[in-house]
């Protein structure tokens, strides 16, 4: 099914589950932000709309409604997507409405949801980039479905490569083996799998001796967020 088969198909889908405000909320709501999210983010990404809400309903700290722009509704997460242009959510933003957006952020978060917003400019002229943050970020929800295994060598690879982006140093042998619960050559022959692969730069020690040369660290390259 292309694109705007299934566009079609997931808005009629939500305008019939719902009525009254909430169902003139997603007909005005839907326009042409929300559109491209879909057509150059997420349908790319996912090629389907499964668990995807528009113009979701949440209660904010007042006990108000509030609809963001989309949440995604798994067992494992709830995440609210936002979309946010630089004039309605920059230019004209007072100090009263900046401070209801945070508290807004902060007490979403205190009822369970994560929330991330995407700049309607990189959704527009740059969605390779909102497309490797979002992998990035629903990969650790969607493996929650299959657990990593170490004998699936590419879980474990994309499990490695989001472990140098939370430490945010280069990696070493014993971040694997402590991470995985496994033995040192294993640990050496992924790390060894995703420098071949281009994730990873092998770094190594400069002795004075003459004894070979060994390796100390592998750095993460920017090529291996391509892979989450």
């Amino acid at each position: 099914m292309d694109f705007d088969s299934a566009h079609r198909l997931f808005l009629e889908h939500h305008l019939a589950e719902r009525s009254g405000e909430r169902r003139d909320r997603l007909q005005r709501g839907h326009r042409e932000a929300e559109r491209l999210f879909c057509r150059n983010v997420w349908w790319p990404l996912r090629q389907n709309f499964d668990r995807l809400h528009p113009e979701y309903e949440v209660t904010d700290w007042r006990g108000l409604a509030y609809f963001c722009d989309f949440a995604w509704i798994t067992p494992y997460v709830k995440l609210i997507i936002e979309i946010k242009g630089f004039g309605p959510h920059v230019q004209d933003m007072d100090r009263r409405k900046f401070c209801r957006e945070l508290n807004r952020e902060t007490f979403l978060t205190a009822m369970g949801f994560q929330v991330v917003s995407f700049a309607y400019d990189d959704v527009s002229q740059r969605p390779e980039l909102c497309i490797t943050l979002l992998r990035m970020l629903l990969g650790r929800y969607t493996s929650s479905e299959s657990p990593v295994c170490v004998k699936s060598g590419l879980l474990a690879e994309r499990e490695t490569i989001r472990l140098a982006c939370t430490l945010a140093r280069p990696l070493r042998p014993i971040d694997i083996k402590t991470h995985f619960q496994i033995d040192h050559r294993t640990a050496i022959k992924i790390l060894q799998s995703l420098c071949e692969k281009g994730a990873l730069n092998a770094v190594y020690a400069n002795p004075k001796t003459d004894k070979p040369r060994y390796i100390v660290r592998y750095e993460l390259r920017g090529e291996a967020l391509n892979w989450l």
